[in-house]
């Protein structure tokens, strides 16, 4: 896969996310929604961070066992129960973001929700990604 990043200058600069991704390749991979669930389908993570960490690393185990990486991911939706402490905590969740996928940022949205499946969960992520 070829991505394009695309960032323009009238646009206000993009801190964590990239303003559009023009995506070349042959497969397209739809990445289910992920919460901070672990292998027994228990929420973990008592803070926002925690649960953003691992919601991430089980989206990418998906995108992995498709066959990609973090870098072919081209869009991730982030549903919060709370941006007001998603902005807050947007350091954190930043740093753990490259850590685990890198700085190859996808075109991304955070949009706030009354709740989730899991009524612990405090963040899930989906998302699509392009594959070679």
């Amino acid at each position: 896969m070829t991505a394009e990043r695309v960032n323009p200058p009238e646009l206000s600069p993009p801190a964590g996310f990239s303003h559009a991704v023009v995506a070349t390749g042959s497969r397209l991979v739809f990445l289910a929604g992920q919460t901070a669930l672990d292998s027994d389908g228990k929420v973990v993570g008592d803070t926002l961070p925690a649960q953003f960490a691992r919601a991430l690393t089980n989206l990418l185990a998906a995108l992995r066992a498709a066959g990609g990486a973090p870098a072919d991911l081209a869009r991730v939706t982030v549903y919060a129960t709370d941006v007001a402490a998603y902005r807050t905590h947007a350091r954190e969740i930043g740093a753990v973001w490259r850590e685990l996928a890198g700085r190859d940022y996808p075109a991304m949205a955070v949009v706030e929700v009354v709740r989730l499946w899991d009524e612990q969960a405090l963040v899930e992520l989906d998302g699509f990604a392009l594959l070679p």
